[in-house]
C-alpha cells in the first residue's frame, strides 16, 4: 500500500481550469489528513462542528463559518478535533488561473509573492473577522456553484476567484524572513519523507537530523514544533495509521501488517494499536467491516 505522499502534484480540476472544492466530512469520511504540500492555494471552510488544521505546526480550531488559508508550498494536515465531528470544504486553485499573457504584471505583482513567499496573510481566520466577512460571499457562490464549475459557471467561479485573491493582497503583508517559520521547517521536509519512504526500517533521530541539517536538539526541538509530537512518537504514529489502512482495506495477516509497517514485536504492535484506537487489530477490523456490510 503506499504512503500518502507529502508533497501532492495531482492536477485539482482541469489543466485548462485548474480549481476545483472537495467535501470534507471528519471521521465520517476520514479520521485525519497527515502533513502534506501542495503548490495550490487552499482555503478550508468549516461549515459544521470543529475540526483541527494545522499550518507551519500551528494548530487552528475550525467551527462553523471560521476559514484557514494555506499558501502554496505549506505545510498543513487535518484532524479531528477530541471528539467532536466536524465538514468542511476545500477550495484549492493553482496559482497559473491568473496568469495571462507573458509579462503579466499583475500575475507578477499579486500572485507570485504568495508563491515564492515574499508575502504573507494569516492563516486563521474566525467568522468575525475582518477579512472572513470579505470573502465569505465569494466562498458560498463557489460552494454553492461547484457542481456546474467545469460547465456553466466557469466565469463566476473564476471572478469569485479574482476577487478572494484581491482581499488576500489587502489583508497580507510582506514576510518576514527572521519570523516565518518556514525557513526552518521546510528542511524539516527531509524527515517526513525519510518516515513516509522508509517507516518499515529502523529510523535514528540522530541520522534523520544530520539528514537535515540539525543538530540532534534542535532537529527534535523544531520537529516537535512543526509535528505536535516527538520525532519517535510521530513515526509510531504513522506506522500505526498505515496499518489501519491496511486492516481495513487488505485480507493481509495481522502478523504480516505488523511486519510491514515495521513493527517486529507482535506484542508492541497489539499494545501500540490499542492505545491508539481502543480495540486490538483483530478487533478493529472486524468492527471496519460490520460498518461496510
Amino acid at each position: 500500500m503506499e504512503p500518502t505522499p507529502l508533497h501532492e502534484t495531482k492536477t485539482h480540476g482541469t489543466a485548462a481550469f485548474p480549481c476545483t472544492v472537495y467535501r470534507g466530512m471528519i471521521p465520517e469520511f476520514i479520521r485525519s489528513f497527515p502533513l502534506h504540500w501542495h503548490d495550490e492555494f487552499e482555503l478550508i471552510y468549516c461549515v459544521r462542528g470543529r475540526v483541527q488544521v494545522t499550518v507551519w505546526g500551528r494548530p487552528y480550531t475550525l467551527c462553523q463559518g471560521s476559514l484557514v488559508v494555506v499558501l502554496p508550498r505549506a505545510v498543513h494536515s487535518i484532524d479531528q478535533w477530541g471528539g467532536e465531528a466536524g465538514e468542511y470544504f476545500n477550495i484549492m486553485f493553482h496559482p497559473a488561473l491568473f496568469q495571462g499573457a507573458e509579462e503579466d504584471s499583475c500575475y507578477e505583482k499579486y500572485v507570485l509573492p504568495f508563491f515564492n513567499g515574499e508575502k504573507a496573510i494569516e492563516a486563521f481566520h474566525p467568522a468575525d473577522s475582518g477579512f472572513n466577512q470579505a470573502v465569505t460571499p465569494s466562498i458560498l457562490s463557489i460552494l454553492e456553484h461547484r457542481r456546474e464549475s467545469y460547465s456553466t459557471h466557469e466565469l463566476l467561479i473564476k471572478s469569485c476567484l479574482f476577487l478572494l485573491l484581491h482581499y488576500m493582497n489587502q489583508f497580507s503583508a510582506a514576510a518576514d524572513d527572521n519570523s516565518l517559520p518556514q525557513l526552518s521547517y521546510g528542511r524539516l521536509k527531509n524527515a517526513l519523507y525519510e518516515i513516509r519512504h522508509c517507516y518499515d526500517q529502523e529510523l535514528s533521530v540522530q541520522a534523520v537530523a544530520r539528514q537535515c541539517g540539525f543538530s540532534e536538539s534542535h532537529f527534535m526541538k523544531l520537529f516537535h514544533e512543526l509535528t505536535g509530537m516527538g520525532f519517535h512518537a510521530y513515526l509510531v504514529n504513522y506506522r500505526l495509521e498505515l496499518a489501519a489502512r491496511q486492516l481495513s482495506e487488505t485480507r493481509l495477516k495481522v502478523i504480516d501488517i505488523a511486519q510491514n509497517c515495521g513493527f517486529h514485536q507482535q506484542s508492541y504492535f497489539t499494545r501500540a494499536f490499542r492505545k491508539k484506537y481502543g480495540k486490538t487489530p483483530l478487533e478493529y477490523r472486524k468492527t471496519v467491516a460490520a460498518a461496510k456490510a
